[in-house]
């Protein structure tokens, strides 16, 4: 900058004293003066850019593998964190927030840090050196040059600190939205049956709207500030010059020793202030990115700062040698810390010996779960405590106390991973033949090995290629292969058939004597044989015995047995003969689900042609912002040359002998700074604040869109690995959130980019092409490297997005099973495999490092030898009279703000491609047309005729296209009747209701209700007459009003219709008992509510949408004998005059049906009334001898 300035006065006295009348001699030493004052200053400033590229590249490698190594420490000290808090702290936050926290909010940290803080340094560490300068040269005009720092100071540090607010505001907003998101995408089939899509489509919107308002608001301060800061920029150049020239014509006169402001100096205090401001402005965009990084750091950071109140990884705690398993709960009172009003237990005691099997049995809500989950120290219990061999689990290592326990629970939670892996969790350093034992024990291995791949087989996420019960079996093989010294079983067995059950009931008796075993049960078959039977009310213990002596008390026990009695009933029911055909054709059929996924994939690999015409358009609505931004950028970009112009024109000013004149003269240009300032900081306010605003509703419309076609996919989508909840999570918070790295601002940006530069080209060419053309030179090295950088940042983008997918369904699976993943001690085992899926990230942000400090040490250095070149040059042709000195520094100055524009440019081009990529894959999606959807021309049925039929079914899973569920299916459900399905786990009985609800397309034959072919039915109104309650009932964070009310989404339900469904389905008294009654908020997955609690409010949920047609999917597996009796009489009540379809293991609860079907192997192999199959003694005939304890 004093180099500068001396080579500008050099250049000022020669245009003052040089003239044609001067004597040669005199000329020749004014020519070698100047040559070799701008030959100085053209090798100094050479050699300063090659350090200068050096020093860029350096730190940014530096920082970037800094940040790189700062982010990945985050993401698994994060994720680590969150695992290991305790189970009540999951129940106070919504655990698809923390998915939100694991990547969006980290992805703002990530681009808050890096590269970012050099480039942030370089501008500061420019600008105070541009002051000190300024003021040893000339401290006078430095101080007017500087008048307007203060100012924008204090307006920045208030910007920073709003910014900052708004953005932790904001991030709440994504937070809850993301949790949202989750909860649905994880209970799809839930929402989908309920057509619940518009009605959560909208609750995400709400949230979106509200981030979006957020930062719309913090969009125009920032927009405001840049603005002032860029009137105060170019009004204070207006001063400092009005005032310079003052000064340099003020010490003209002066003796030369006395002179202290000439051309040289006031060039050399205002170039170097002119140098501190720009980058000073150059800095503040980056305090809005380092503002929005600190809000969502402050996130971040509250969870890494939380502490558990058990703490797991404590390795304190007594491990004793000799563990006999003696249990005893003393005096024990707990309530749930969410709902500390609620008292669950209370003074509950109960000795539990070892090698004993206690069985637990008593009415839903009563607390049998409850104390499984105190004696795994989810929780401790606020009065009393749990002994094992009298020693407090309080006072135990946690980690080893868990580790002799094994968990099977009610709703079974199993991984996006093979069956052979869901097994060996339960014991890491499980063999082959051990995982075959333990799923020989749990009647498990004869479905494995009959599948393409074995044990091999991927199950999908929530092991949702697999039944009910091939879940639970796999469930309790898991728990058998650990060979546990306490074993849990909480309704291990409600999901399996009655062959099944009695099969792993007699492998659990077998081990029962090698460890002390609890267990919680409704189906009383499954624990007469328990050395102590434990009947529990009201959260204390009121009876205990033996089945025997039990039963011979004849109290609350009795009660209980008499009712689950199943009745032998042998006389004929006027029943008519509903069977039709009975096929049993063994011919196959192989589903065709080509439905282009690979093309899907493919397009997802490749940025499609056009994506940023497509966001454009995605954005039309907001036109009038777009137009009023590009004409604002366009402006913004044209500013600069202007200021070339008028800075040049300025310093040819300086060399007029005629005070009046230069005064004159100045005084112009001083204005002309002036109105530059006004037209600048207008134009960037109006730029920045409305490329925002659009850019945050392109956001918010993507984010919706984006749901929208999520929520509109067939369930053959949600089954592909690659579609888990985690991945379209990711999708929705990250890709959405990277759009608009590629409109809004950054369109801005480009457009300023290409106004600059087209401006200066064509002003300098006009002005002195030679001159121009050496200067514009520079510009192609630097868009070279661009166009090598930006490929590499393509191939990087698409696998850190790949990566953040692949991470974000890991930690999704493992923050929404977390009592699974505890219970297990499988911490970290996922923990691995998170940081395992991080690693390739890793490496592409390092060689990317490499790419950009090339780039930007380029970009940084072009200033430094494009001035080396216009010096060397511009000395010949101003010596030559070729060109005057006005002019010259009129096009080094505009061509050299125009090549500086490409540099700024690259500051954000990261952005801009991940943006493109992100694109490409959510068109992708968008313009993806669902294989099950409404036909053009839906027939319009009556619905007075609800007969359903299934006519020569065939069926495979896609995902399993080789595994035949269904064969030659024929089965007619007349009008008004209930049919009841029974069968093994995997013979097909839910998947017969999932095709009526048309989740999936049958791949041969046709299922039709009112004799019309469901495919040619609107898919809203079929599934609106339908009404489901599922084995795994999913309940959403929301009041049990609310919850309740999801089941009529498409009409207006009142509070009695409510309270009246909630009656019918036995739930009304709990909910009335609870404090906030029907306002009582569920939290995730109704995590506040028992099992039976849980299926009641389903149950409930079914019946207010008054349905045609019922599906009861096991509608009462989870409840105690006394509620399922009341719950089975309403279901009784509400299958009056409707066509019903029961599936059920428990014979009790369909003894009454219409009609009975037995399924084997995907077909009808018995078909009749109770009675008539039990004459027959066929496959009924033996369920029904097995599950009365007759087999």
């Amino acid at each position: 900058m004093i180099l500068f300035g001396e080579v500008t006065g050099a250049i000022v006295d020669y245009a003052e004293t040089f003239d044609e009348s001067l004597p040669e001699q005199e000329k020749a030493r004014l020519n070698d003066t100047l040559w070799r004052e701008t030959q100085r200053f053209a090798i100094i400033s050479a050699v300063v850019g090659f350090i200068m590229v050096v020093a860029t590249y350096v730190y940014t490698v530096l920082f970037g593998y800094s940040s790189t190594n700062q982010i990945l420490k985050m993401r698994k000290t994060l994720f680590e964190k969150i695992l290991n808090q305790d189970i009540e702290w999951f129940d106070k936050n919504q655990s698809g927030e923390f998915t939100t926290t694991i990547t969006q909010n980290i992805s703002k940290i990530e681009d808050g840090i890096g590269e970012k803080i050099g480039i942030f340094i370089f501008f500061e560490a420019t600008f105070v050196s541009g002051i000190v300068m300024a003021l040893v040269n000339g401290w006078k005009l430095a101080l007017v040059c500087m008048v307007s720092l203060p100012l924008s100071s204090a307006i920045m540090s208030f910007i920073t600190w709003i910014s900052t607010k708004l953005s932790k505001e904001e991030m709440e907003s994504y937070a809850t939205a993301g949790a949202i998101a989750e909860e649905v995408l994880s209970s799809i089939r839930t929402v989908v049956a309920f057509d619940g899509q518009g009605k959560e489509i909208q609750r995400y919107n709400e949230q979106l709207v509200k981030a979006k308002n957020n930062n719309v608001k913090r969009i125009m301060f920032n927009a405001l500030s840049n603005g002032l800061l860029w009137f105060f920029v170019y009004a204070c150049y207006a001063l400092s010059f009005w005032y310079g020239v003052g000064l340099i014509l003020h010490d003209k006169y002066l003796p030369p020793d006395q002179q202290v402001y000439t051309a040289g100096n006031m060039t050399a205090v205002f170039f170097a202030t002119i140098v501190a401001t720009w980058n000073f402005g150059m800095g503040t965009p980056f305090l809005e990115t380092f503002g929005a990084a600190k809000g969502a750091a402050q996130k971040v950071f509250d969870v890494l700062d939380s502490e558990p109140i058990i703490n797991k990884k404590t390795k304190n705690g007594r491990k004793p040698a000799k563990f006999k398993s003696n249990i005893s709960f003393n005096n024990v009172y707990f309530s749930y810390p969410s709902r500390p009003d609620v008292k669950v237990l209370k003074g509950f005691n109960l000795r539990i010996n070892y090698g004993e099997t206690v069985a637990l049995v008593g009415n839903s809500g009563c607390g049998k779960s409850t104390c499984i989950q105190l004696l795994q120290r989810f929780y401790d219990p606020q009065v009393g405590g749990i002994f094992i061999d009298n020693i407090s689990i309080k006072d135990m290592n946690l980690t080893w106390l868990r580790s002799r326990m094994a968990v099977v629970s009610q709703e079974p939670a199993l991984f996006a991973t093979t069956i052979a892996e869901n097994i060996r969790y339960g014991k890491l350093d499980a063999t082959q033949r051990e995982i075959e034992e333990a799923a020989k024990k749990a009647n498990a291995h004869k479905f494995i090995i009959n599948l393409p791949n074995g044990y091999q087989t991927l199950i999908g996420e929530r092991g949702a290629q697999l039944s009910g019960g091939q879940k639970q079996r796999i469930a309790i093989a898991r728990a058998l292969v650990r060979k546990p010294d306490i074993l849990l079983l909480d309704e291990a067995t409600s999901a399996l058939d009655t062959t099944s059950e009695a099969e792993v009931q007699s492998a659990l008796d077998a081990i029962s004597g090698q460890c002390t075993t609890i267990i919680v049960a409704h189906r009383l078959s499954t624990i007469r044989n328990a050395n102590v039977i434990v009947f529990v009310a009201d959260g204390k213990v009121v009876e205990k015995g033996s089945h025997a002596e039990l039963m011979a008390a004849k109290g609350a026990y009795h009660k209980l047995v008499s009712s689950q009695n199943i009745t032998d009933t042998s006389e004929d029911q006027d029943n008519p003969k509903l069977e039709r055909t009975l096929s049993l054709s063994n011919k196959s059929y192989s589903c065709d689900n080509e439905d282009n996924e690979e093309l899907e994939e493919d397009s997802e690999e490749q940025m499609s042609k056009g994506v940023l015409g497509k966001v454009i358009k995605l954005n039309q609505r907001e036109w009038y912002a777009t137009f009023i931004g590009c004409l604002s950028s366009i402006i913004t970009g044209a500013s600069l040359p202007v200021y070339g112009v008028v800075f040049g024109g300025l310093l040819g000013v300086l060399a007029y002998d005629d005070d009046a004149v230069v005064r004159q003269e100045s005084n112009m240009y001083c204005f002309y700074f002036l109105l530059l300032g006004i037209i600048t900081g207008i134009t960037t306010f109006t730029q920045m604040f409305f490329f925002g605003f659009a850019g945050e509703r392109l956001t918010l419309r993507i984010r919706r869109k984006t749901f929208h076609a999520m929520l509109k996919q067939e369930m053959a989508w949600y089954d592909k690995k690659q579609h888990s909840v985690g991945a379209l999570c990711a999708k929705l918070s990250g890709d959405a959130a990277s759009v608009q790295g590629a409109a809004g601002v950054q369109i801005g940006a480009l457009l300023n980019f290409i106004s600059t530069l087209l401006i200066s080209c064509i002003f300098s060419l006009y002005k002195n092409w030679k001159l121009a053309l050496l200067l514009l030179s520079f510009a192609p090295l630097i868009l070279f490297s661009i166009y090598f950088e930006q490929k590499s940042l393509q191939s990087d983008a698409k696998k850190n997005q790949s990566m953040l997918e692949k991470s974000s369904k890991i930690t999704v699976e493992a923050i929404s099973n977390i009592r699974t993943v505890v219970s297990l001690g499988c911490e970290k085992v996922f923990q691995d495999l998170y940081f395992k899926e991080l690693l390739p990230y890793q490496k592409t942000a390092e060689r990317k490092a490499h790419f950009r400090g090339i780039v930007l040490g380029m970009a940084r250095s072009l200033l430094l030898f494009a001035y080396a070149a216009a010096l060397t040059y511009g000395a010949v042709v101003i010596m030559n009279k070729e060109l005057d000195h006005g002019t010259f520094f009129q096009v080094t100055e505009v061509v050299i703000v125009g090549s500086w524009s490409i540099g700024n440019a690259l500051s954000f081009s990261p952005n801009f491609h991940k943006g493109l990529v992100a694109a490409s894959k959510i068109f992708s999606l968008l313009e993806r047309v669902p294989l099950i959807r409404n036909i053009s021309n839906p027939l319009k049925t009556t619905w007075e005729n609800d007969n359903v039929e299934y006519t020569q079914v065939y069926f495979s899973y896609p995902t399993r296209s080789s595994v035949s569920v269904l064969n030659s299916l024929n089965l007619f459900v007349p009008k008004g009747k209930t049919v009841a399905l029974v069968g093994a786990s995997g013979c097909g009985k839910s998947t017969i209701i999932q095709l009526l609800e048309r989740f999936y397309d049958p791949c041969y034959g046709e299922i039709t209700v009112d004799d019309v072919d469901i495919k040619l039915m609107e898919l809203r109104k079929l599934r609106s007459q339908i009404g489901i309650v599922s084995q795994e009932p999913n309940l959403f964070d929301k009041t049990i009003a609310e919850n309740i009310d999801y089941g009529a989404n498409h009409r207006k339900v009142s509070m009695e219709e409510i309270i009246s469904a909630a009656k019918s389905a036995n739930i009304h008294q709990f909910i009335m008992s609870l404090p906030q009654g029907y306002e009582t908020r569920l939290g995730t997955k109704g995590a506040q509510l028992s099992g039976g609690q849980k299926q009641r409010i389903a149950i409930a949920r079914a019946l207010v949408r008054n349905p045609k047609i019922l599906l009861l999917d096991e509608a009462t597996s989870a409840l105690d004998n006394e509620s399922e009796k009341i719950v089975q009489e309403a279901l009784d009540n509400a299958k009056k005059g409707r066509t019903c379809i029961t599936i059920a293991h428990r014979l009790t609860t369909i003894q009454d049906a219409d009609v009975i079907c037995v399924l084997k192997e995907g077909f009808v192999a018995e078909i009749g009334t109770h009675t008539e199959l039990l004459e027959r003694k066929g496959l009924y005939y033996k369920f029904y001898k097995l599950q009365s304890g007759q087999g």
